[in-house]
């Protein structure tokens, strides 16, 4: 099945005191979805968003908002993020040991669900979750900062992209993502991206074009 690529830009690396502005600038200059990272301190060691700063996003966004939960416990708080506004909601495989009752739950909740794997976390760890999945995301670095080295997924993407079969379910990239390492993961079978520094490097609301060469670079580099 051959999908157009969206470039999701991760807030993360965004202003953190001009969110709105931020946000409203990526989208005019291309973005496709608004990524946002929500990140526990516990699952991972950096400490990010909780749902009414993704409530406070919400109003901004025009596209998609892919929320990625890198948190453990889940289920405790789905309904949260749900009523916070987020379109798609991912979560960690290995966050619990129930991600098939996650995946339910997410959906249950109106929302779409994704399942993330980590670096680590082989592609067949999926095989029995793909049917309550509308998202795998495919971790190109270890979960927790950003800004980190690519690390080559690819032939996991491939595994992916041929269990998914005919599916609608997208593959998102999550880490190190540039005009230099889309294509690998585009050609492998990914097509969502996520990218943060290599979009809001260099630019800031008051020059978001810089923001739309950046997006386009990375477009570019995969059509």
């Amino acid at each position: 099945m051959s999908r157009p690529i969206k470039i999701a830009p991760s807030i993360l690396s965004a202003d953190f005191a001009d969110f709105g502005r931020e946000i409203r600038a990526i989208e005019d200059q291309g973005a496709d979805w608004v990524h946002v990272d929500v990140m526990d301190g516990h699952f991972v060691p950096n400490l990010t968003f909780g749902p009414p700063a993704v409530k406070a996003f919400r109003p901004h966004v025009k596209t998609v908002m892919d929320v990625h939960l890198m948190i453990a416990p889940v289920d405790p708080y789905i309904e949260a993020y749900a009523e916070a506004g987020a379109d798609v909601l991912t979560a960690h495989l290995e966050a619990g040991p129930h991600p098939h009752r996650t995946l339910q739950a997410i959906r249950g909740a109106g929302m779409k669900a994704g399942l993330a794997l980590n670096p680590g976390t082989p592609a067949e760890a999926a095989s029995e979750l793909l049917d309550l999945c509308d998202l795998v995301c495919v971790m190109t670095v270890n979960p927790g900062f950003g800004g980190q080295s690519f690390i080559d997924m690819t032939a996991k993407i491939r595994r992916l992209r041929a269990m998914i079969g005919d599916r609608d379910i997208h593959i998102e990239i999550d880490g190190g993502v540039d005009p230099k390492t889309a294509p690998l993961v585009v050609e492998a079978g990914a097509d969502v991206l996520v990218a943060g520094s290599a979009v809001f490097r260099g630019g800031s609301v008051d020059a978001p074009e810089i923001y739309g060469r950046n997006i386009k670079a990375i477009r570019d580099a995969v059509s």
